[in-house]
């Protein structure tokens, strides 16, 4: 399983690349190959700013080692070796009216003394982060992953959304959730309910559900007119997100412990954010209306 999950993420990765660039119309990314001294390595693609977008990341990473106390702590795992390998993004687009998006998918085994396999999960999923709320792109979104959700039971789509919108949340500042989210789901085991294989089938429809449910929407929202005060709130809100990422991401956290390669890891920021001390939007306005969205989030679908 992990040489055919390290293919599909590599092959995968390609695909988005090439789709980001044919959206984007001016830049081309920069492929940076990379080896970590304890083992194992990734390649990370960034773009920086093109027509569309302002900066993009698409990581894929392979590492392995021995379990640090750093590693036992946070994962709670037992074992001496582990293998991880997955696939990260995340897009700026350059407008406000175009949202930022995440999406990961990862595979993690752990080993024994004498190097068996004892254990190992599938995680992943993908969310949105839009700064000017159009609801027919919002259920759009939510649609593609309930779609190839339901093909492995009914019951997914519901409990990787609440997850979701359970997770992206800055709980520092009143349980105020980072986007209106999508799906989200972490250390799916094999069982009798799905094998390792239908995991894996899982995590290739779900990044399929990706490329169909962001592009399109970037197609028709990149060109769309913005003023100084639109664009003033979209920094605004991504200092939201560079607080998220740097407080209670595990993905980011656990790169850092296990001594991840740092520029990778903090790919995720955007190139310019604001922080304004106790900042509110106007009552009533757009902006609020999104914000009162990200306090108390919705059924999309």
């Amino acid at each position: 399983m992990r040489e055919e999950f390290s293919t599909w993420i590599k092959e995968i990765q390609k695909r988005i690349c090439l789709e980001i660039e044919k959206v984007d119309g001016k830049e081309k990314f920069f492929v940076d190959k990379w080896t970590r001294q304890e083992g194992g390595g990734g390649i990370t693609c960034v773009i920086q700013n093109g027509s569309v977008f302002e900066k993009g990341g698409v990581n894929t990473s392979e590492v392995f080692g021995k379990i640090t106390p750093q590693i036992r702590e946070q994962l709670k795992i037992k074992g001496e070796d582990f293998f991880a390998c997955g696939i990260s993004l995340v897009i700026h687009p350059y407008s406000p009216m175009a949202p930022t998006v995440h999406a990961n998918f990862r595979y993690f085994e752990v080993y024994d003394k004498e190097q068996n396999l004892i254990d190992c999960w599938f995680g992943g999923g993908a969310d949105l982060t839009p700064y000017y709320l159009f609801e027919e792109d919002a259920k759009h979104f939510h649609q593609c992953f309930k779609k190839s959700s339901e093909q492995f039971g009914t019951d997914l789509y519901p409990k990787f959304k609440i997850q979701c919108d359970n997770y992206f949340v800055n709980y520092h500042r009143r349980e105020e959730r980072r986007g209106i989210g999508g799906i989200f789901y972490d250390y799916l085991k094999p069982s009798e309910k799905f094998t390792k294989n239908e995991l894996y089938e899982f995590a290739k429809l779900n990044g399929e559900a990706f490329i169909e449910a962001y592009f399109p929407i970037v197609e028709k929202r990149k060109d769309l007119p913005f003023n100084k005060e639109q664009k003033h709130w979209q920094l605004i809100r991504r200092g939201r997100y560079v607080e998220f990422n740097l407080i209670h991401d595990r993905g980011t956290i656990f790169g850092l412990k296990s001594n991840g390669r740092t520029e990778s890891i903090l790919m995720s920021l955007p190139p310019e954010v604001r922080f304004e001390y106790n900042y509110q939007p106007k009552q009533n306005s757009e902006e609020d209306k999104l914000q009162q969205i990200l306090m108390n989030p919705i059924d999309w679908t």
